[in-house]
């Protein structure tokens, strides 16, 4: 898909010095143009690569002002970073921009759904699902029965929905993700085997979420595992059973939260961070990458650590531990000097 400069600059309400007919079909670094693509400069310490780019096309600041003679088309306007994410955006919603219903795929009886779906093949919708408007469902997805889905979402290649789940609008479920899949609850017997406890539950998730690759997000035993709105996962998190994160919370790659934790909103949670079970995690809170936790943290603190603590009180430790081998044998110094 080409697009000229004289389009870009349309949607960009921006100013084209040059050639309005130059052509871009591809993005790249400006250090790294080459012809028929698009490219940015919004940074000082990269201008020089401006009077070298091969860059048909570049996206500039509208107080830019050319030293030297340049080859590519500029397109002027008030904040180029922030117009190369507009444009971002709006190519990768062209992108997507994908409807109608592939064969082979199944879809069920008593199926609803509306405007400019995309259904991909080999994809599988059960019974009774009821999809909203501008649904896209990329092809190998599993779509359980009695699954509901509002507007406006987006289901990568193998994505496995099982029944029962609820998701809202404007959700971007990414590839190889599993929501609704069994709780870990096992009941051990008197001959030291276990007895699986059935999960009836379901998963929720409200507007504006995204799930990153290989998550998973399991049904709750009883009510309801819940995802608010606007909640961000990473790639490769377990969510278990009965689990609520709160509103705009983000939460980076192979963090696992155990069974019937509460996580409130506007938190912060580095990667490989764990929670145990049974705890109230406060809003407004910051975990420092690999932490454990392992009890009720209050809002608006910063913490690290395994067991974690107060984030600038685990540095100060830190430092003690580091050299603890010195500190030790300062103290056995002092042992022998008083003896």
């Amino acid at each position: 898909m080409k697009f000229t400069a004289e389009q870009i600059a349309g949607i960009l309400e921006g100013e084209v010095v040059g050639n309005p007919n130059a052509e871009v079909y591809k993005l790249a670094k400006i250090e790294e143009g080459t012809n028929g693509s698009l490219t940015f400069l919004a940074n000082p310490k990269y201008q020089n690569f401006i009077y070298t780019t091969e860059a048909s096309i570049t996206i500039v600041n509208q107080t830019f002002e050319p030293e030297q003679p340049i080859k590519t088309t500029l397109i002027k306007v008030e904040d180029a970073y922030k117009s190369f994410s507009k444009l971002l955006e709006y190519y990768n919603q062209v992108k997507l921009m994908k409807s109608g219903i592939e064969q082979p795929s199944v879809i069920s009886e008593n199926v609803t759904y509306g405007e400019n779906l995309y259904l991909g093949s080999f994809s599988y919708i059960g019974k009774n699902v009821k999809i909203g408007n501008n649904v896209k469902i990329y092809p190998n997805t599993f779509i359980g029965d009695n699954v509901t889905i509002g507007d406006n979402c987006v289901f990568f290649a193998g994505v496995r929905i099982y029944s029962e789940t609820e998701i809202g609008n404007f959700c971007t479920i990414h590839s190889g993700t599993i929501i609704g899949s069994d709780g870990f609850g096992f009941a051990p017997s008197e001959d030291g085997t276990y007895s699986k406890i059935p999960q009836i539950g379901n998963v929720i998730l409200e507007d504006n979420v995204e799930v990153g690759s290989c998550t998973t997000i399991d049904r709750a035993t009883l009510g309801s595992t819940i995802i608010r709105r606007g909640v961000k996962l990473d790639n490769q998190i377990q969510i278990a059973h009965n689990v609520e994160i709160g509103e705009n919370t983000v939460i980076a790659a192979q963090t696992g939260i155990a069974g019937s934790t509460k996580i409130g909103k506007n938190c912060q949670i580095g990667g490989q961070v764990g929670f145990a079970g049974h705890i109230v995690i406060g809003d407004n809170v910051r975990i420092q990458a690999q932490s454990g936790i392992g009890k009720n943290v209050k809002d608006g603190e910063t913490i690290q650590g395994s067991p974690a603590f107060n984030y600038g009180d685990w540095n100060k430790s830190y430092v003690h531990f580091r050299n603890l081998p010195k500190i030790v044998a300062d103290i056995d110094d002092l042992k022998k000097k008083l003896e």
